[in-house]
């Protein structure tokens, strides 16, 4: 399989996981010109954004670690576009989670980040 073959493999598991787990699964791969989420779902008066990390081993690192500041900036970019697009109430709870899947063990980490204000993928590229 290749990268994207795997990575549609694991989103697909976290989704499973995720409904095993009490979420409601509203979105997957959600895309604007921010940047993409992989799931928008609800749980607990929530709207969540879930990022899916996977990694076959810690070679490169553990999956949560993948998710930094840049990916947390984008992913919190994308959620207020979605939210816009949606007409989400101003008041709704917005949460961010992640899926962290390493080798065939996975971990649903609830509140994984906070939303991150005012930088996007674009401006923190350097020219």
């Amino acid at each position: 399989m290749n990268k994207r073959q795997v990575g549609t493999t694991k989103e697909a598991l976290a989704e499973k996981l995720l409904i095993l787990n009490g979420y409601e699964v509203i979105e997957k791969n959600y895309r604007c010109r921010k940047g993409e989420v992989d799931i928008v779902a609800s749980r607990d008066g929530y709207l969540i954004f879930v990022e899916v990390k996977y990694r076959k081993t810690k070679k490169y690192g553990l999956p949560m670690e993948a998710v930094d500041f840049k990916k947390q900036a984008v992913i919190s970019a994308v959620s207020d576009v979605y939210r816009i697009h949606h007409k989400i109430p101003e008041d709704k709870k917005i949460r961010y989670d992640v899926v962290a899947i390493l080798g065939d063990t996975y971990k649903i980490i609830p509140n994984a980040f906070v939303y991150v204000s005012g930088i996007t993928s674009k401006s923190t590229r350097k020219y």
